[in-house]
């Protein structure tokens, strides 16, 4: 799939990055879940697409790079054509190198040898040809690339060249040459097998510095947060240096991990922290991955459950907050919780080594109990295991080929009970020789208690919300921020207040012959709509916040309900505030209107929201002739069935420091306790709803979305609230 798969928006213009397939870290990472999963049919979906691209790639080898063998352009079409970009990443050739891993993981999961032979062993051949052609010798006499990147270091500056070679390039070369040593020995090849091998060899070692942190090249250190995990990629998805590797590996990974702790997340995107977490769980730090995970399921996720690249809580995580769909967050995100549970790499790529089976390697101390069933492993396995207090208590392994099936010994020392003979400890492992189908079972004793929680131990990720986010657009009156969703009707008075309004206070205003809102503190706008002059409105509120007729409309009497006129608008024209950091209104904010609706809609009332998201405040019909508040997402929706022709009185606030809102109408309304259970984006927790039904009708459940406490009204009188449990504070997003 390319950058959003089948769910690209028709907007009418080019989705985010083209809707491309991204072959730097997107597609690869798209695909990074499905083998653990067992979701070998769908993974394959994108190798045959590769496959069947393959002539295309031999041209541009021998097009673009000049030599025989075949290449995949980093950013390429649907049809594998080259679409370009940053030269730097668009068209460096060790992308290919990195799909290679894809059949090369293929073949380890599925232990499918005819896939080995028809297409992971020619396909990463021809790659490797191609790769190894583009090689130079240095002084030293290792092979290296004659320009060097590593994605997306530096952007697209005259800097991302870098001196070669990168430990990215060096990476994703010495994973291909390893593949290719370990299935050219599997197809019977030991020729080429062996010229691989030496071709890895002679690539040289990661560039580090003296303290193990991981370089970019051989002359530059990361100095700054970024978004692309680049030079850590031999730890993860690569196992070219692992915590079962030398003590200089390990150096490596605790001193760069420490290292991009160091450098902070303000340039990470979404993707960033799931990759980081597959990582932290890759090199055994539990904590860590649980860490990361926490973070990006909380703040880079939309209510759909896409990934949007930007922290959409902008509660601090990322400096990036926009949202741009992509789909190798998610994926990720599940891999994460697959390195968490089972972990199954070799050691020592290359050499045809089974790997090990990890039960529970990296599942942080919170997650006292455990299990998993017919998750994949390499070597074609199937694994399941259940975890109590805190220890493994019971595991079975399904073969899913013939030879020796090891499992870590990670067990504290409890003794597993085994349903078969002949399994052996060595080096800290069980061993035992299955045939493909031979089931090897095991059960332990459960710990007698939880252990003490680590020092590190990563807590339920508490994340405070700003109640009311500013941003620069006008208030409107009548029109949303693109001068769209308007308001047909007339409008009677429109108010405004930095200040959440108490139910009395906006109980008043809701009385046809009440006094002027201006009365009230704290009031910024108060439009009665006495008078029109060259477009211009008194706005009773503040004078700093000058009022202005936008397109047309016409001053009407309101009948005998209320004093005074009104303004009527058609569809033609609204009325606009410009912003002034007045109208942020960080302590809370009161909205309130006299509105007579001609048309049924979704008309804003009163908006200072973008269309499309949820910051500053916004009151309108949506959906219908309901009453919608918006100040943040989710927010409250109550169907009012405000009447057509009939004037309401319709108000709304929130306080700025505890989160209560509550949208109000008038009179007319009984009150009704209606139980309902309410889905949030993170969790689902049962609320207590006072809801309004007119006299004589069935009580209605209210549909409102909204993440702190709320009441709704209705022509003065409140129509519902919604009820956090008592263990969590208002403000605050609560997971169960």
């Amino acid at each position: 799939m390319p950058l959003q798969g089948v769910w690209t928006a028709d907007s009418g213009g080019l989705p985010p990055w083209k809707g491309d397939y991204h072959n730097d870290l997107n597609t690869q990472m798209t695909y990074l879940a499905y083998q653990a999963a067992g979701r070998f049919d769908e993974g394959r979906c994108f190798l045959e697409f590769l496959w069947d691209r393959l002539p295309r790639f031999r041209r541009f080898a021998k097009e673009f790079y000049g030599t025989a063998g075949a290449a995949v352009p980093g950013v390429m079409s649907a049809a594998g054509e080259p679409l370009g970009g940053w030269g730097h990443y668009s068209l460096s050739p060790t992308m290919s190198a990195w799909l290679g891993h894809l059949f090369y993981l293929h073949w380890r999961y599925t232990a499918d040898d005819r896939f080995l032979r028809e297409r992971a062993w020619p396909w990463c051949r021809e790659i490797g040809e191609c790769m190894k052609a583009l090689l130079k010798r240095d002084a030293d006499g290792r092979l290296k690339l004659p320009l060097s990147t590593s994605p997306e270091i530096h952007n697209n500056s005259q800097a991302a060249w870098l001196t070669p070679m990168s430990n990215y390039d060096l990476a994703c070369l010495k994973m291909l040459f390893l593949g290719l040593e370990e299935m050219g020995g599997a197809v019977g090849d030991t020729t080429a097998a062996a010229s691989w091998a030496e071709t890895a060899a002679e690539l040289g070692d990661f560039h580090t510095r003296p303290d193990g942190v991981l370089k970019l090249s051989p002359d530059e250190d990361l100095a700054e947060s970024h978004r692309h995990l680049s030079n850590l990629i031999g730890i993860h998805p690569f196992n070219l240096i692992t915590v079962d590797g030398s003590p200089r590996d390990r150096q490596i990974i605790d001193a760069s991990t420490k290292r991009w702790d160091e450098l902070g997340t303000k340039a990470w995107c979404g993707y960033s922290f799931s990759w980081m977490s597959c990582l932290r769980a890759r090199a055994g730090q539990a904590e860590a991955a649980l860490r990361y995970l926490d973070i990006y399921v909380k703040a880079f996720i939309l209510r759909n459950g896409f990934h949007a690249n930007g922290d959409q809580l902008s509660a601090g995580f990322s400096a990036m907050t926009y949202r741009p769909f992509t789909l190798e967050g998610n994926f990720l995100a599940s891999q994460a919780v697959h390195e968490m549970l089972l972990q199954s790499w070799s050691a020592h790529p290359g050499t045809g080594d089974p790997g090990v089976l990890r039960l529970f390697p990296a599942t942080p101390w919170r997650w006292h109990e455990a299990s998993f069933d017919n998750l994949r492993a390499e070597g074609g396995h199937r694994v399941s295991a259940r975890r109590q207090n805190n220890g493994t208590t019971w595991f079975r392994v399904v073969a899913g080929s013939t030879g020796i099936v090891r499992v870590r010994d990670d067990f504290g020392g409890r003794r597993p009970n085994w349903n078969r003979r002949g399994v052996k400890e060595v080096g800290g492992n069980h061993e035992v020789r299955l045939g493909t189908g031979e089931t090897l079972e095991a059960s332990l004793p459960k710990p007698a208690r939880v252990p003490d929680p680590p020092a590190d131990a990563a807590h339920p990720l508490v994340i405070v919300r700003k109640v009311i986010k500013p941003n620069t657009l006008p208030l409107r009156v009548g029109a949303d921020s693109n001068g769209e969703n308007r308001f047909i009707g007339d409008i009677a008075r429109a108010s405004v207040f930095a200040r959440a309004l108490s139910a009395a206070e906006t109980a008043e205003l809701a009385a046809p012959q009440s006094g002027q809102p201006a009365d009230l503190p704290d009031c910024l706008v108060a439009l009665d709509f006495e008078s029109l002059a060259d477009g211009q409105l008194v706005n009773d509120g503040s004078a700093k916040l000058p009022a202005r007729l936008v397109g047309l409309g016409v001053l009407v009497d309101t009948g005998e309900l209320l004093p005074g006129k009104a303004l009527h608008l058609d569809g033609n024209g609204y009325v606009e505030i410009p912003h002034d950091p007045l109208l942020d209104c960080p302590e809370g904010v009161s909205l309130e209107a006299w509105i007579r609706p001609t048309e049924l809609g979704t008309g804003r009332l009163l908006d200072k929201s973008p269309a499309g998201a949820a910051t500053a405040y916004l009151l309108d019909m949506y959906p219908g002739n309901a009453l919608r508040f918006i100040f943040r997402d989710p927010h409250v929706v109550y169907d009012a069935k405000l009447p057509v022709g009939k004037w309401s009185h319709v108000a709304a606030t929130v306080d700025g420091k505890t989160g209560e809102c509550a949208p109000y109408t008038r009179e007319g309304w009984e009150h009704t306790e209606v139980p309902v259970r309410l889905r949030l984006r993170l969790g689902e927790y049962p609320l207590s709803y006072v809801c309004c039904t007119p006299a004589g009708e069935v009580p209605r459940t209210s549909t409102s979305v909204c993440s702190q406490p709320s009441r709704v009204y209705l022509n003065g009188r409140k129509v519902a609230r919604q009820r956090l449990p008592p263990e969590v504070a208002p403000g605050v997003l609560w997971r169960p």
